[in-house]
């Protein structure tokens, strides 16, 4: 499997290692939208694996499809053009992979949170809230993870339908996403159902990049051949 690595920051630098590790052939690394575009070989990678900046992934993704190059993509902050994406990928018929969390664990914490919301959402005195820890470095706030748990939540729950990151909200019709940043930290996401006398909480913490590394790794094995838009979840059930 041919490689390139676009956006070759920690997380970059975190991927190349397992890439490396399995034997696969790394073709470019390229940093910023201007040395992708100088790349001249781009197009015989596989696969795309981006981790870059919110303002750049979209002129990436979209440089990579147009290359007929298949792409994974972990960069959260700009899904917006999100479904413009997906059917360039369906026209050029490359695959595309996008995930808020490449993370085995914390796709399961998804299927996890489902769960909690089924069980939690018909007692209306346990209202839900949604707090992230991360390094000082990420560029959004709140993380895609976060934002993901929150949909769910929303999709599923009878009446909390919204979600904010306004700290100071108080209708009970809309979650809160409680954002920090501290140095060093990659990645807590802890969902919490308090009610007058006592709360229910769950949590995924991170220990490592490592774990998001394997991920995007493992994604990437995935979609090669694959055309259209995929998820982790797909991911997860082809090893099952």
């Amino acid at each position: 499997m041919k490689v390139a690595i676009v956006g070759y920051g920690k997380m970059g630098k975190a991927i190349e290692k397992f890439i490396q590790n399995r034997g696969y052939e790394i073709i470019a690394k390229p940093n910023s939208f201007d040395e992708l575009k100088a790349c001249q070989n781009i197009n015989e990678a596989d696969v795309a694996i981006e981790f870059s900046h919110p303002d750049a992934a979209y002129d990436n993704i979209n440089y990579l499809i147009s290359q007929g190059v298949s792409v994974v993509s972990g960069t959260t902050g700009w899904l917006d053009r999100f479904r413009d994406i997906v059917r360039y990928a369906n026209e050029q018929k490359v695959g595309f992979l996008y995930a808020s969390n490449f993370s085995i664990g914390v796709n399961l914490f998804f299927e996890l949170n489902k769960q909690l919301v089924e069980i939690l959402g018909p007692y209306r005195e346990y209202l839900p809230l949604i707090q992230e820890v991360h390094h000082t470095e990420k560029k959004d706030a709140p993380s895609g993870t976060a934002i993901t748990l929150a949909q769910q939540i929303n999709q599923i729950h009878p009446t909390v339908i919204k979600w904010t990151d306004d700290l100071d909200n108080k209708d009970t019709d809309t979650l809160t996403i409680a954002s920090h940043r501290v140095d060093d930290v990659p990645g807590t996401h802890i969902v919490t159902y308090a009610g007058a006398i006592d709360e229910i909480s769950i949590n995924h913490v991170a220990k490592s990049r490592d774990g998001f590394a394997i991920g995007a790794v493992m994604a990437a094995e995935y979609l090669v051949g694959k055309v259209g838009l995929h998820t982790m979840q797909d991911v997860i059930d082809a090893r099952k």
